[in-house]
């Protein structure tokens, strides 16, 4: 009977370790994308905090840091950081290339017909990833580029 209670006890206190921690809840860092062509960064996780700075571009990823209530942390590229409430956020798949100059190619290999270099900075829309390759969509190409050169949600 003492040994039941010692058990029921420490698993007790085991769940409340992790739903404190979000390790249930929330999965640590992962990518979320901008819903709106305007988003209000505040400085804190209410909108009674004023706002930090504004986003002005849809679909640009971020990586969620943290969250309380119905607010995440994010973090960007630039390390810019604050709280955005998650009615202005989507699971769409973007990011951002990180070289400059990077290769699109037809297909997912190197020997493929190169289409068109990619800026640093450019934001695309992505397909689906394999394990070194993304198949992404810009303004005016579609087509492959490698993996490790996105900042975004490429799994």
């Amino acid at each position: 009977m003492i040994n039941k209670k010692i058990i029921i006890v420490i698993l007790i206190f085991f769940f409340n370790f992790l739903l404190v921690n979000n390790s249930l809840s929330n999965e640590k860092d992962y990518f979320l994308t901008l819903k709106y062509n305007k988003v209000k960064v505040r400085q804190g996780p209410t909108f009674k905090h004023p706002v930090k700075f504004i986003y002005k571009m849809k679909y640009l990823p971020i990586k969620v840091i943290d969250t309380k209530d119905n607010f995440k942390k994010i973090i960007d590229l630039k390390n810019n950081n604050g709280w955005i409430h998650i009615s202005q956020l989507t699971k769409k798949k973007s990011a951002i290339n990180i070289y400059n100059l990077s290769t699109i190619f037809k297909k997912p290999n190197t020997y493929s017909q190169p289409i068109a270099k990619l800026e640093k900075g450019k934001m695309v829309i992505i397909k689906k990833c394999t394990e070194n390759w993304c198949n992404i969509m810009t303004d005016e190409y579609k087509g492959w580029i490698f993996k490790n050169a996105l900042w975004g949600k490429t799994k």
